[in-house]
């Protein structure tokens, strides 16, 4: 058996066989290639994925925080307003006038603390808020909803948030004008 082995590794090589392989080496060689090529793009498309993304999130926070700025500006502004009220009370009322005067000073303070804090500050200072006093946080959840609630409860019967259908409106309104 091994004298066959040695005929057949010893015969002259066709050149059908060494195209084979050329071809081979030669197909291995470009999905390798290609291989390489997808999984660099690969990379290429996640990082650009990665820094979009910081990008993004990077100018939303910047966004808010402008609005946040903003809305300091906005909550200095009635802080003055308050405090012009209560001047003109203090003739009038005074002790309205020192009411509304704490009340003006109060806001005047969380516009100023305001000012000084970031998005993630907020965030996180709200996040700390809800640990320490959960029911806090559950109690003015409930009070904004039930004040949403009476709100869009409390619309006039023509608006668009009303639940009455349609044609119950129309009949109720048989008397308007409708024009001509």
């Amino acid at each position: 058996m091994n004298n066959q082995n040695m005929e057949r590794d010893s015969a002259p090589k066709t050149p059908d066989d060494s195209a084979k392989k050329d071809v081979a080496a030669t197909v291995s060689g470009a999905f390798s290639q290609a291989s390489d090529l997808a999984q660099e793009a690969a990379d290429t498309v996640k990082q650009s994925a990665a820094g979009g993304a910081s990008t993004v999130a990077s100018q939303v926070k910047e966004m808010l925080d402008r609005q946040v700025g903003s809305g300091a500006e906005v909550m200095g502004q009635l802080a003055s307003s308050t405090k012009r009220a209560a001047e003109d009370l203090d003739e009038s009322a005074p002790l309205v006038a020192g009411v509304v005067r704490t009340f003006a000073n109060r806001i005047d303070g969380y516009a100023d603390h305001l000012r000084d804090q970031s998005v993630d500050q907020l965030v996180r200072a709200a996040s700390d808020l809800t640990r320490r006093q959960p029911a806090l946080a559950f109690g003015l959840a409930a009070l904004a909803g039930f004040l949403t609630f009476r709100t869009l409860k409390s619309a006039p019967p023509g608006s668009s948030l009303s639940n009455e259908p349609m044609h119950e409106r129309n009949r109720q309104g048989g008397n308007e004008f409708h024009g001509t």
